[in-house]
Formats: C-alpha cells, sequence, structure tokens
C-alpha cells in the first residue's frame, strides 16, 4: 500500500503514514462493527438455548439492537461519583478499549494481511493483552466503592493466574513452530498430520489447546468464570459505577477481546487462515473466510459456555489455574521439547 501512496507523488513518509492509517482504519473500522453483531448473535444464542426469542424488534430479525442500544447510552449522562478519582475513574475504561484494538495489529487474516508482520508476534499479544487488567483495577480502585474494589482484586488475580499457564501453552505451540512470528505459526502448521491443516491434530499440542480454550474464557472474564462480574455477589463488579460511553467502551473492549481470543484459538491451533484439510480445491475459499468461519466457531463456543456452565466459585477458579493448569503445562514444556530434541527437530 506504501507503493501505491508513493506512485500518486507521495514522498516515501507520508505514504507509509497513510498506509499505516489505511490499514489500522481497515482493521478498526470492521472490527468495530464486528464486536456490535456479536453482542446480538451473543443474546440470540443465549435466548434459543433457553427457548426465548432475544432481539427481534429493532430492524429485521432484530439486527440493529446493538446500534440502538449505542445510539442509547451515548444520549446518557456520564455519571462521576463524588468520591471518585476523576481522572483515573474516565482514564480507565479509555485504556481497556484501546488495549483491546492494539492487539489486533499482529493478527494475521491472510498470507501477508497483517498490519505489522512482527518476529515477535506472539509475545506483543502477550505484553498488550496483560495491559487489559490495568484498565479494570483503575475502575476498581478509582471508583472508591467496595464492590467494585474486591472486583478489582479479583480481576488482577486471576488474570495473573491464567496468563502463567497461557504462557507455557504458548511455548509448546512456539516450540514446535521454531517462531513467534504468527504467520510462520500459521504455516507451520499446513499437513501438519496426514492432510490435516492445524496443531489440533498433534496429540501432544490437543491437550494444550483445550487448557488454553478454558484459559481464554478466564483471561477475558467469560462464563463460568466471570467472577469480576459476579452480580449475585458485586452487583456488576468494577462496571458498578459507570454509565453512558465509559459503560459502553468497557462493553466493546469486552467483546473485543472475546473475539481476539476466538482468533488466536483459530491462528494457534486451528490453522489460522488456512483451510481445514490441503486439498487443492479448499484453497480456491480466500483465507480471510476461513478464519473469519473459524472465529464465529470459536465464539459460538464461547456463548454456548456462557450459556450451560455454572459460575465456579473463586476458590475453584484459583485452584484450577494453579494446581491444575499451571503444573500440566509446564509438564507438556517438558514432554514436548523432550519429544522434539528426541526426534531431531531442532536440527
Amino acid at each position: 500500500m506504501t507503493a501505491l501512496f508513493q506512485s500518486w507523488g507521495l514522498s516515501f513518509e507520508w505514504a507509509w503514514g497513510l498506509a499505516t492509517l489505511a490499514g489500522i482504519l481497515l482493521i478498526a473500522v470492521p472490527l468495530l462493527l464486528a464486536v456490535a453483531m456479536s453482542i446480538y448473535f451473543d443474546r440470540k444464542i443465549w435466548a434459543a438455548m433457553a427457548l426465548r426469542r432475544g432481539p427481534n424488534v429493532v430492524g429485521p430479525w432484530g439486527l440493529l439492537q446493538s446500534f440502538a442500544d449505542g445510539l442509547k447510552v451515548f444520549l446518557q449522562e456520564t455519571i462521576i461519583p463524588s468520591a471518585a478519582n476523576k481522572g483515573l475513574f474516565l482514564l480507565a475504561p479509555i485504556i481497556t478499549f484501546a488495549v483491546a484494538l492494539m492487539s489486533w495489529a499482529v493478527v494475521p487474516f491472510n498470507s501477508g494481511a497483517v498490519l505489522a508482520d512482527i518476529n515477535v508476534g506472539l509475545l506483543y499479544i502477550l505484553a498488550i493483552s496483560s495491559l487489559g487488567v490495568y484498565g479494570v483495577v483503575m475502575a476498581g480502585w478509582s471508583s472508591n466503592s467496595k464492590y467494585p474494589f474486591f472486583s478489582a482484586m479479583r480481576a488482577a488475580a486471576q488474570m495473573i493466574s491464567y496468563e502463567v499457564s497461557i504462557g507455557f501453552i504458548l511455548i509448546c505451540v512456539v516450540l514446535w513452530a521454531g517462531s513467534f512470528n504468527l504467520q510462520t505459526i500459521v504455516l507451520a502448521q499446513k499437513s501438519h498430520v496426514w492432510i490435516i491443516n492445524g496443531f489440533v491434530a498433534n496429540p501432544l499440542l490437543f491437550p494444550m489447546w483445550v487448557m488454553f480454550l478454558i484459559s481464554s474464557l478466564a483471561e477475558t472474564a467469560r462464563a463460568p468464570f466471570d467472577l469480576t462480574e459476579a452480580e449475585s455477589e458485586l452487583v456488576a463488579g468494577y462496571q458498578t459505577e459507570y454509565s453512558s460511553m465509559s459503560f459502553a467502551a468497557y462493553w466493546l473492549g469486552e467483546y473485543a477481546n472475546v473475539l481476539l481470543m476466538c482468533a488466536l484459538n483459530a491462528t494457534l491451533f486451528f490453522g489460522g487462515w488456512l483451510p481445514p484439510l490441503d486439498w487443492a480445491p479448499l484453497y480456491l475459499i480466500p483465507g480471510w473466510i476461513w478464519l473469519f468461519a473459524k472465529i464465529a466457531f470459536f465464539f459460538f463456543v464461547f456463548s454456548w459456555v456462557k450459556a450451560t456452565v455454572p459460575r465456579y466459585r473463586y476458590d475453584q477458579l484459583m485452584r484450577l489455574g494453579w494446581k491444575v493448569f499451571l503444573p500440566v503445562s509446564l509438564g507438556f514444556v517438558v514432554l514436548i521439547s523432550g519429544y522434539l530434541m528426541f526426534t531431531g527437530h531442532f536440527a
């Protein structure tokens, strides 16, 4: 795209700047639309599983319900508690929303279709996603209210606990692919087991995917790990004192993170933009369609779990992270690295 702008007579600096801005908009605008529609489909899936209708009034089949909700919160007044730290109170949702969008910069949508094709893409996602906890902790502390504060403490402990196991799981993927670059990881999954594209078909990496999927639910505070928003205990958790667009920013950031985790499940274990099978006719379908289909499948799984699985107790949440996932993932790092060394994979 930089070369295109240069052909219009622009200098390299201006061409590069415009190309980067265009790339950001090409990702951010469809992502925001996808977030709005994902909220709608989330509600429809829950309704179907509870034998209800869900949104069906605003627009055809209720498709405009999310936009109507967005307009409603936009027109509402932003209320700031009198005892709150005003600066941090307003900054917290901005951090959460911005961090949720920044993570998408290194996600490859097709071969070469990535905003920032960096060699440490996976480390970038880990670093950026770790910053998301600051938005929650700042909201809980700055609200100067006990329920948001309890939620912030839960969120900090929960995200730290499951990021440790996620780190070891990703080490297994990196060892097998030999790179932190997400495009390289996707290409390493081509014909990984017979004609199947994806690490999920590998007997040693399949348990890692199961653990990564569960950890994704915990990392995004989705049910059954939604202890940070447990309305039966904390009213609404760290969002209790928020209203209007500050509340909407948290809502959008949460769903953007859910879609990111769906994309990572697809990219790291299910072949990303590659078709499920290494069969020539399947490659006639554009790669971004395959990636979108896989993201949609995982989003359905996320909604399915939320509609059917009861919430964990907090002690169960922490025990699963520290006493089950951490030792198992560490053991698989040793097992997989030993197997790769024994078979000469690193030669």
